[in-house]
């Protein structure tokens, strides 16, 4: 009766009932006293590695905000973040097998995602475009009938040029690549005419190319801008919980605008380019007003 008395004491001490009621990933990281990020190698600005080799990023400062809110809430004074590097391909299996604990790179909020994994609040808004030299002079999906396009294998760029392909019965040769790095390198080389790929992405890579004049964005869409967010485990509520209070709170504050100046309107690694992208009022809807919906039309 004495041992029974002492445990019933025990567990009523606030730090061990916490550890107790833990469950999913903020028991796993507790247990551990390790989380992991997935991220990205050619992603710029959202997740990349720079020149001195370091992963840096817009959604990697974010999931670095997340990290500190864990380590806070565990109580934690040490929290080692292991770094795996991600495909479009594998981010998603990753996610779901709990190999990766957050992914922080470009991924889009869909309907069909949700069914499989759970995002945190949207952090940029893209639209699906393609890129190519501007001596070919494509600027409308429909010059790219007839053409050898490439996509990012595992994208939602693939799966809507795809589809488009079919609808329009464009007759397009259409390309898998592993990465975006390696899909812009096969229209530098000129085995396609064009990458598609989110908006963003696609300028990020011609500001980062060699000679970026020789390049144009495309003037029209496959898609309405769509949402990016940080993705985490389905069905994990507290661990969402945790990173929808951090996230919103980053974004509503002046630091959330400052961070956004950071990787968009600013130099960044690692050859001190400038996207200038600066805040419509989609965007800053998006940061006033923190969602996790998948519906482009909420923004």
């Amino acid at each position: 009766m004495k041992l029974f008395g002492i445990a019933v004491a025990l567990l009523a001490l606030p730090g061990l009932a916490a550890a107790q009621d833990l469950t999913g990933t903020l028991k796993k990281i507790k247990e551990t006293g390790t989380i992991t990020l997935g991220h990205r190698e050619s992603s710029v600005p959202f997740s990349y590695i720079d020149n001195n080799a370091k992963v840096v990023g817009y959604s990697m400062d974010i999931c670095g905000k997340i990290v500190e809110a864990v380590k806070a809430e565990l109580k934690m004074d040490k929290l080692d973040v292991r770094l795996l590097p991600v495909t479009s391909s594998t981010r998603i299996p990753l996610i779901a097998n709990g190999t990766i604990d957050l992914e922080c790179g470009s991924t889009t909020n869909n309907a069909e995602r949700q069914k499989q994994v759970a995002y945190t609040n949207t952090h940029f808004l893209t639209a699906s475009a393609f890129v190519s030299k501007k001596a070919k002079n494509l600027k409308k999906i429909e010059d790219l009938r007839g053409k050898t396009v490439v996509s990012t294998a595992g994208s939602t760029n693939m799966k809507q040029v795809v589809e488009a392909n079919a609808a329009k019965n464009l007759g397009m040769t259409v390309l898998p690549a592993k990465d975006h790095a390696a899909a812009f390198l096969l229209v530098e080389l000129d085995r396609a005419e064009a990458f598609i790929m989110d908006d963003i992405l696609l300028a990020g890579l011609v500001a980062s190319a060699k000679d970026p004049g020789l390049y144009q964005l495309s003037d029209e869409a496959f898609s309405l801008p769509e949402p990016y967010g940080i993705m985490l485990r389905k069905d994990d509520a507290p661990f969402k919980a945790l990173a929808d209070r951090t996230t919103a709170a980053l974004f509503k504050s002046p630091e959330g605008e400052a961070l956004y100046r950071k990787w968009f309107l600013s130099p960044i690694p690692p050859n001190g380019i400038n996207l200038n992208v600066p805040l419509n009022a989609m965007l800053r809807k998006m940061l006033e007003k923190p969602t996790d919906s998948a519906d482009p039309a909420a923004y």
